[in-house]
C-alpha cells in the first residue's frame, strides 16, 4: 500500500493535527496522503481513483459512515479509534505509527464484511447498512408494535421501543446493548433483537444469511395510526407508517476491512469488555 485517503471526524480532530501526523508518516515511508473533507464527493468526481486503503480517523460511527458512502469503491478502510469504545476502529491513536509501517509492509489481512440491505416496500429505493437497521418509534414515547415475517412466514408480533436487524459485525453496537448476542464478526447470519421488549420471554433470534426478514407496522394500540423510523447504521432514516413494510436481506455488496490485529476475537473482545 502507497497512497491513502485520511477520513477525517472534524469534531474528534478539530485543528487537523492527529490528521497531519498520519500523513507525516505516510509520507516519510513514500507514500501518498490526501485528506477528504467529502468521501461521497471525492468518490463521484473520481478523485479516488488509484487508492489502496482509506484510513477513517475517529470512532465507529465515522467508519459506518465512510463504509456507507464508499461501498461501491472495493477500497478497503481502517479504523485509528480517536473515541472511546471502539470495535470497528481497532487501532488505537498510541499505535498509528506502528500501523502505517504495517501497511507499507503488506502485512494485514483483509476482511469482506457482510452488509445488510433494506428496502421499504411502498418506494423503488435500496439502502444499505454494515452494522444494522433499526426499526424504532419516533414522536411521543410510547410502545410500538411490529410484526415479523421470516421468508414470507409469520413469526411474530412484538410490543417493543423497536426490533434491530444486525449483522456479526453490528452484534458488539446497539444489538449488543440491547442484550442480543456478541458474533464472531467475520461471520455469515442475521441476528433479530427486541429493544426493550413488553414481555418476560422474548429473546434474540438468530437466522440464516440466505433468510429474508419483513418487519410490518401493524395498527397501535386501540386500533391507533403508528409512525416509526427505519435507521441505517445510525444515520440514514426512513420513515414508516401504519400499513408500511420493510424487506432486510443480506446485501451483494460487502465493506472491505482491513485487519492488523493479530490477536484474535476473544482477545479484543476481552479487552474491550475490560475497558469499559
Amino acid at each position: 500500500m502507497k497512497r491513502f485517503y485520511l477520513i477525517t471526524n472534524e469534531v474528534k480532530d478539530p485543528e487537523g493535527a492527529f490528521t497531519k501526523k498520519i500523513a507525516a508518516m505516510i509520507e516519510k515511508h513514500g507514500g501518498e496522503a490526501v485528506c477528504v473533507k467529502n468521501d461521497r464527493q471525492a468518490l463521484a468526481e473520481g478523485g479516488m481513483a488509484g487508492v489502496d486503503c482509506a484510513l477513517v480517523l475517529g470512532g465507529d460511527g465515522t467508519l459506518l459512515r465512510a463504509a456507507g458512502n464508499m461501498m461501491d469503491s472495493d477500497i478497503p478502510l481502517l479504523g485509528i479509534n480517536l473515541g472511546t469504545l471502539g470495535y470497528l476502529a481497532e487501532v488505537e491513536s498510541a499505535c498509528a505509527e506502528e500501523a502505517v509501517e504495517k501497511l507499507f509492509q503488506d502485512d494485514y489481512v483483509r476482511e469482506e464484511r457482510m452488509m445488510l440491505s433494506g428496502r421499504v416496500m411502498t418506494g423503488k429505493e435500496e439502502r444499505y447498512a454494515l452494522n444494522d437497521i433499526v426499526i424504532s418509534r419516533c414522536g411521543p414515547l410510547q410502545i410500538l408494535n411490529v410484526r415479523i415475517y421470516v421468508n414470507d412466514r409469520f413469526l411474530k408480533d412484538y410490543c417493543a421501543d423497536g426490533v434491530i436487524v444486525a449483522t456479526p459485525t453490528g452484534s458488539t453496537g446497539y444489538n449488543l446493548s440491547a442484550g442480543g448476542p456478541i458474533v464472531e464478526p467475520s461471520a455469515r447470519l442475521l441476528l433479530l433483537t427486541p429493544i426493550c421488549p413488553h414481555t418476560l420471554n422474548t429473546r434474540s433470534i438468530v437466522f440464516s444469511p440466505e433468510d429474508e426478514i419483513t418487519v410490518e407496522i401493524p395498527e397501535g394500540k386501540d386500533g391507533k395510526a403508528q409512525m416509526v423510523e427505519a435507521n441505517f447504521d445510525g444515520s440514514n432514516t426512513v420513515t414508516l407508517q401504519t400499513g408500511d413494510r420493510i424487506v432486510i436481506h443480506r446485501a451483494d455488496k460487502t465493506t472491505g476491512i482491513v485487519r492488523l490485529n493479530t490477536e484474535s476475537f476473544l482477545a479484543v473482545l476481552h479487552k474491550k469488555m475490560s475497558e469499559v
